[in-house]
């Protein structure tokens, strides 16, 4: 029928195009259309995705027979279809670190616990509630407010915190009272509590546990907790009219009232302790153990049954007599309680890590890093032991989903970053190493590890020791981009010879910086760009702020510095992008600048930038002010329409005008489903306009309309098409010219819209002017070229 229709009036396509087409098409129209999104609601939130790693997760609770599974800042669970929902940012759940998760099924809520008090409720609408009452109004240090586990009685949830237990009425939905239990009133953490025999037990940070009567009023006075047991325990759980103690020994006891009962050992400290209707469920970091009320072990499942790879253990519980238990690798673990051996894993696809470091959009996948170091450029782990780190590469195609190459690959190549693809051979990949030197893929395979022993004279090098030490190897390679002729440039920090190129004819060369540089010996650098000119801009760290080479200038060298050397603001400087008018846009660590023309290098001399000066309106006031004033700016990245994605440090993400002047979005962990306000890296795929954002706690993307423009008009399509009523989003013209005018008529050629294209794609909100949403029907979209010489039509069903 679809098809028939649309045969029906291609008959009457001609006159309509005679009629309105051709006069329009001799017109240039100029209308500049903003699409204001404000960040908030399940709708708008269709234009962002979220691409979570679930490998790692801490805690666990339970629905019924059904599993939530929490990983650092989002959950999942399986729906009895069998399909895998995420709850994530993008839904709504700005989690900090979740540290205990606890499903209320009397009043169907889902509590979710954070490292900084953070208390988020999930209703069973979807929507999430915060609940800041520990993380604003508790008075102790915001690093002793973490949330250890829940307990719920008679309408009550109790927090063990690491200052003592908070109480939140699940009626009201907000936190009342607060108990010190520690000795004379002293904050004290709590690990777990239960309530049985209408007494309230607390297992203390020290090991006690502390009891109480659960209805007595007077629990905000510490005199009246009275010391249970002295003794060293890790858990306590109410159980089918009793409770049930774990102890430092190893061994788990029934407790009955009056004394003790061993019920079987473990031998190993708990990570989690809880029980369900017919079960005690015991964790530790090898070991699996499930019991009956009789204390007959009827699971005892280890790390070393799971052979497909090394696995440790955070949390376990049963549903429908299955077993399942989160994972710190490999998401979630389930067999039935009478086949352990038949186990599977359980996660939805995503990436291995939610600390994305650098990303690189391809035509057809995206490429994920992990290899990250710190501001100073320091790729070594803070933590034990205190290596630069180790982890695999993530790519992702729609088609194929989440792929990786493994830590067992990448030649033990350390501190993975950035990542470039070869122009003219797309099957060769080049990752630079922040440790190891460049590791070459050729079709998505590891195949060699660049470094200083066989790239010869002019090649990788080491940094040295003071003294030497000819066994230390560390290469640290940054800044990876390719200019026009194939040759591939990159950046050699801590050595003399700190610029380097791989030419596409195999041979190294390497220029000697000792006199051009300012202590190159200790210089580190971002990431380099490469103008039409094959000028290559290189941010440097410590004190050579912007420099501009190109070797077809006699090896010509320029810097853009502080003060009258080049008007920069820091001469640490973070990034730097050439936009679509040739236009240097520079990030540094206090603030942004900008050169006019990245060809005024050819004939200058020296370079002067220039800050950016937007007029803002204070307290009733229109005051001059700098555009993004003594901030850090991480990242600038360049769309189709030459707006600019700007990252910076701790305060997300702004997209700003071609010129600057303009702030079309600024999206925030607060506003916007950022799950966090550190973004690393911006990235953006031309085709369909999608920004890919790096943030230090997962990888989500904004569905944005700036694609890049296309050379001409064959290739123009519309989506969605038909439009069904069930859709709430806007209809996307994309394919276009820069600067091509699109109108839109009825079928009978009345003017519903038009605009002029900045990039490759424009949105309609299927409204007439903006003013009312047009009729269901067929719509004609009239395209000219800005010459008005290339045209051509399409046509979209709307369906109401």
């Amino acid at each position: 029928m679809r098809g028939g229709f649309f045969y029906a009036f291609d008959m009457i396509l001609r006159n309509i195009a005679l009629r309105y087409y051709y006069p329009f098409a001799m017109k240039k129209h100029l209308l500049i259309f903003l699409f204001l999104v404000q960040c908030v609601g399940a709708q708008t939130n269709r234009l962002w995705q979220g691409y979570f790693s679930f490998n790692q997760l801490g805690a666990l609770t339970q629905r019924g027979t059904t599993v939530y599974a929490a990983s650092e800042n989002a959950l999942f669970f399986q729906k009895p279809d069998g399909f895998l929902e995420t709850i994530t940012s993008v839904n709504g759940l700005k989690a900090e670190n979740i540290t205990a998760i606890h499903y209320s099924e009397a009043f169907q809520v889902l509590l979710v616990g954070n490292s900084n008090g953070l208390l988020l409720v999930i209703q069973a609408d979807g929507t999430v509630a915060f609940k800041n009452g520990i993380l604003t109004e508790v008075p102790v240090p915001a690093g002793q407010k973490r949330i250890n586990h829940f307990s719920e009685f008679d309408g009550k949830v109790y927090l063990s915190t690491d200052y003592g237990i908070s109480v939140f009425n699940l009626n009201q939905q907000e936190f009342s009272d607060t108990y010190y239990i520690g000795d004379g009133g002293a904050q004290t953490r709590v690990i777990q509590t239960t309530v049985y025999n209408n007494s309230i037990y607390a297992v203390m940070g020290n090991f006690r546990i502390k009891k109480a009567a659960v209805t007595n009023p007077f629990l905000i006075d510490f005199s009246q907790w009275v010391l249970h047991d002295s003794g060293f325990w890790y858990g306590a759980q109410a159980f089918q009219n009793q409770s049930v103690f774990f102890n430092a020994d190893g061994n788990v006891y029934r407790w009955n009232g009056t004394s003790y009962t061993l019920l079987f050992s473990v031998g190993q400290p708990p990570i989690d302790f809880r029980t369900t209707a017919d079960y005690i469920v015991l964790t530790t970091a090898q070991k699996v153990m499930v019991a009956n009320a009789a204390g007959v072990v009827l699971v005892n499942y280890n790390t070393s049954n799971y052979t497909p790879q090394p696995v440790t253990f955070n949390a376990a519980t049963v549903a429908d007599e299955t077993v399942y238990i989160a994972t710190n690798e490999v998401g979630l673990l389930q067999f039935p309680i009478s086949a352990p051996s038949n186990v599977t894993t359980l996660k939805p696809d995503g990436p291995d890590l939610n600390q994305p470091f650098r990303l690189k959009k391809t035509e057809d996948k995206l490429f994920v890093t992990y290899g990250r170091f710190s501001f100073t450029y320091d790729p070594y782990n803070p933590n034990p032991p205190f290596q630069p780190y180790l982890f695999p590469i993530n790519y992702f195609d729609k088609e194929q989903g989440w792929s990786k190459i493994p830590t067992t690959d990448v030649l033990n190549a350390r501190s993975l970053t950035s990542l470039v693809v070869n122009p003219s051979n797309a099957n060769e990949i080049f990752v630079s190493s922040y440790f190891s030197g460049i590791l070459k893929l050729e079709d998505l395979v590891p195949t060699t590890l660049f470094n200083q022993t066989n790239t010869g004279a002019n090649g990788l090098e080491s940094l040295q020791l003071t003294p030497p030490d000819p066994s230390y190897v560390d290469i640290r390679i940054n800044g990876l981009a390719y200019d026009s002729r194939g040759d591939l440039w990159l950046t050699n920090a801590y050595v003399d010879k700190g610029l380097k190129v791989f030419r596409k004819t195999g041979q190294w060369q390497s220029y000697d910086l000792t006199n051009i540089f300012t202590e190159p010996f200790f210089e580190r650098y971002g990431q380099i760009a490469i103008d039409k000119n094959n000028t290559k801009w290189i941010p440097t760290y410590r004190a050579n702020g912007l420099v501009a080479f190109n070797e077809n200038y006699s090896n010509k060298f320029l810097f853009v510095k502080t003060g009258t050397e080049g008007n920069l603001p820091s001469l640490d400087v973070r990034c730097v992008a050439i936009d679509n008018r040739n236009q240097v846009w520079i990030g540094t660590a206090r603030g942004l600048r900008t050169l006019s023309s990245a060809d005024a290098f050819i004939n200058a001399e020296s370079l002067q930038s220039r800050p950016i000066i937007i007029n803002e309106i204070i307290n009733g006031q229109t005051l001059a002010q700098e555009l993004f004033f003594e901030q850090v700016v991480l990242d600038i990245c360049v769309d189709g329409a030459n707006r600019k994605w700007v990252s910076l440090a701790d305060s997300g993400v702004f997209l700003v005008s071609p010129n600057g002047q303009e702030t079309i979005y600024q999206f925030t962990k607060e506003n916007s489903p950022l799950p966090s306000n550190t973004v690393n890296d911006i990235e953006i795929d031309g085709t369909t306009g999608e920004v890919f954002f790096a943030t230090e706690k997962g990888l989500v993307s904004f569905k944005a309309n700036a694609t890049a423009p296309s050379d001409d008009l064959a290739s123009v399509f519309v989506y969605p098409n038909p439009v069904r009523p069930e859709y709430a989003g806007t209809v996307k013209i994309a394919g276009l010219t820069d600067k091509a005018v699109i109108k839109i008529t009825d079928i009978e050629g009345n003017l519903v819209f038009e605009t002029t294209a900045a990039g490759g794609t424009i949105e309609w909100d299927t409204t007439a002017f903006g003013k009312y949403r047009v009729a269901s029907g067929v719509y004609m979209i009239f395209i000219s070229a800005q010459d008005g010489i290339e045209t051509t039509v399409r046509k979209v069903m709307i369906i109401r």
